[in-house]
């Protein structure tokens, strides 16, 4: 059995606030070692369950955060940017089953550090007209490739969401939201029981599905109106509303790439303080 783990920071042991997420702070050094503590806690569940192989895609903001020298030797790591798949590069190499680690509950929801793909950005994301954190995104194009998803870690926020999109997974609670910048946090000892628990009873679901292939409708809500006008410009995207966009794509990847872009031209049409 071959496992991807796409690792995000958001939902992870301890994680409640910006500098625990953001490059060249101490508690980002600090918080790298409790990431990397969680992926090492996942596969040890998962190989001693019986995967053979688990590919880690680094999947937070730069995405060089984790500590490949402190990382389970056993392991492989895909780490930088930039990625054609983003979040889930490495869906399409043929893996039995993926995990979503360290996750967090999508823009406009209750939850630590919630957002979608942009920081504060973005205040709503539509899948089909249903809301969309990254995980339901990302499981919708897990479905796409005929792959499970195993497991989802991160807040209870997160959990909750997964419910609806990952019904079958387990879900590890690593904390409760109190706030989007507190909560009350399981120590990384006990986290790591938890994690590598569910990743073990997670491997029995393991193995390919029928894929789900079909055309899907994202539509993005941002907090100004020049952010819609930005990304409006984009072929197939159109603005639907004074702050909201929205466009169609033949099938997951393809609306994921375009999605993408939109979150790329809508990152560099933010002008200071202002937006």
């Amino acid at each position: 059995m071959r496992i991807l783990i796409s690792a995000d920071m958001e939902g992870a042991t301890g994680v409640t606030w910006t500098d625990d997420v953001v490059p060249g702070s101490p508690q980002w050094d600090r918080f790298r070692r409790l990431f990397t503590g969680d992926v090492n806690a996942v596969l040890a569940g998962l190989f001693e369950a019986g995967a053979a192989d688990v590919l880690v895609n680094e999947a937070h903001s730069a995405q060089r955060n984790l500590l490949l020298e402190d990382l389970d030797p056993r392991a492989r790591m895909l780490t930088g940017r930039h990625k054609p798949l983003s979040m889930m590069q490495g869906i399409d190499s043929g893996v039995d089953g993926v995990a979503f680690l360290g996750y967090h509950a999508g823009a406009g929801f209750d939850g630590v550090l919630s957002h979608t793909y942009l920081e504060n950005q973005i205040t709503g994301v539509w899948l089909d007209d249903v809301p969309a954190s990254e995980g339901r995104l990302n499981a919708a194009m897990a479905a796409e490739y005929g792959v499970p998803v195993l497991l989802v870690s991160g807040d209870d926020e997160t959990c909750d969401d997964a419910r609806d999109y990952a019904p079958e997974a387990e879900l590890v609670q690593v904390k409760e939201c109190v706030s989007r910048y507190a909560a009350i946090c399981l120590p990384p000892a006990r986290t790591a029981d938890l994690l590598t628990g569910a990743a073990a009873d997670a491997m029995a679901r393991a193995g390919r599905e029928e894929r789900r292939v079909g055309a899907h409708r994202i539509e993005v809500e941002f907090d100004a109106s020049h952010l819609a006008q930005a990304t409006a410009v984009i072929p197939t995207v159109e603005q639907i509303g004074t702050r909201r966009v929205g466009f169609d794509a033949p099938d997951m990847t393809e609306a994921m790439k375009c999605f993408k872009v939109v979150t790329a031209i809508a990152a560099g049409a933010v002008q200071g303080i202002y937006g």
